[in-house]
């Protein structure tokens, strides 16, 4: 390459990568490849568990994945670390969450585990009243969302021993604060990055586990420098991310708090905001 230092990028997905139909627009798949022949590395860096990495992402070309908010960190293909939840907080989790209707997935590395009303609760979000509604049920045949194509159904049983973390979507009844409340001291509960799935929609993370953390590691590993690192993002959950990198990079369609700690704020996914970023900062 030529006198340009070599930069590490970090990448979230959902919202920065990936627009909401779960579409990868072609000048973000361009400006990776680009910026990749330019010789700088492309690390992925996500909320999403490895088996929510789908092979359209990955033929974009990437060095390496921190998955799991920062629970699973591979470079090439060798693992770094794969932090798991407990088998006990498996079980109390999953036990809550049917005790009170409440639809979640369970993020693995080999697979998503839906409990069971989970898909219908999604297609009502994502396409609309597809019993009903000849609109909907057209939007669900011709444009299938990967994500609920991507998650595994029917598990009998769901007290597995290779959990990352666990996503719910938003419960009429049971309110976020509620949730949080009951796992406090056990997990981290935040707002959940994906609008589709709610405002009172969440996550629960292994506590201490965020993404600069796995920056950090997986920076010191490469002997790397924070000097030469770039994180975009859009989520609460790139907060920590885009104030620990040396350029820290907010997508237009961030939220607020993201938007007011970011170096820097590019356009939004549909309007090419992560080529535009690579184009300023120089990676392509």
């Amino acid at each position: 390459m030529n006198s340009i230092t070599r930069k590490i990028v970090f990448i979230d997905i959902d919202g920065t990568l990936v627009d909401d139909d779960g579409s990868i627009p072609v000048s973000a798949q361009e400006a990776c490849k680009q910026a990749r022949k330019n010789g700088h590395l492309l690390y992925l860096c996500t909320g999403r568990s490895k088996a929510e990495i789908y092979d359209s992402i990955w033929e974009i070309g990437f060095d390496g994945l921190i998955g799991a908010g920062g629970g699973y960190v591979e470079y090439g293909s060798d693992v770094l670390y794969h932090k798991k939840v407990t088998a006990e907080d498996v079980r109390h989790m999953v036990d809550f969450f049917n005790e009170h209707g409440i639809d979640f997935y369970l993020e693995s590395n080999s697979a998503l585990y839906a409990s069971s009303n989970l898909q219908a609760h999604l297609e009502r979000r994502i396409y609309g009243d597809v019993e009903n509604d000849p609109v909907a049920r057209e939007k669900k045949e011709t444009k299938p969302h990967p994500f609920i194509a991507g998650l595994t159904y029917g598990e009998a049983d769901l007290y597995k021993d290779d959990v990352n973390k666990v996503c719910f979507l938003e419960s009429p009844i049971i309110p976020f604060e509620r949730i949080k409340q009951e796992f406090e001291g056990k997990f981290e509960v935040i707002q959940c990055t994906v609008p589709v799935f709610g405002e009172g929609s969440g996550e629960l993370m292994i506590p201490g586990i965020h993404k600069a953390i796995a920056i950090a590691d997986l920076l010191e590993h490469l002997g790397m420098s924070r000097e030469d690192t770039l994180a975009i993002g859009d989520g609460m959950n790139d907060a920590e991310m885009l104030e620990f990198c040396a350029v820290g990079i907010a997508m237009g369609n961030a939220k607020p708090g993201l938007k007011a700690i970011a170096d820097d704020v590019t356009a939004s996914v549909e309007e090419d905001g992560l080529c535009h970023s690579f184009v300023k900062h120089g990676l392509i």
